[in-house]
């Protein structure tokens, strides 16, 4: 595993010790390592969500809906 040292005002540096202190992580090192597996686990939520809306705009103009013929054709094609 390798080594990082980071500097934190003391206000962070007391935020993080809270959090050892209240049981929710063993070390500063588990704790930085959660918020960077939160951090990561978002990045990849918001280029999801990007890459579905740059789909929505590249699929074309949107057409008309008509919920009974989808309700009709889901029927359909769920019983028969």
């Amino acid at each position: 595993m390798a080594t990082m040292n980071i500097s934190l005002p003391e206000q962070m540096h007391d935020w993080v010790q809270a959090q050892i202190e209240s049981g929710q992580y063993a070390s500063s090192s588990d704790y930085l390592r959660d918020l960077i597996r939160q951090d990561q686990e978002r990045k990849d939520k918001i280029k999801w969500l990007q890459d579905a809306i740059t789909e929505g705009i590249n699929s074309g103009e949107a057409q008309a809906f008509d919920l009974k013929t989808f309700l009709h054709n889901m029927k359909a094609k769920h019983l028969g």
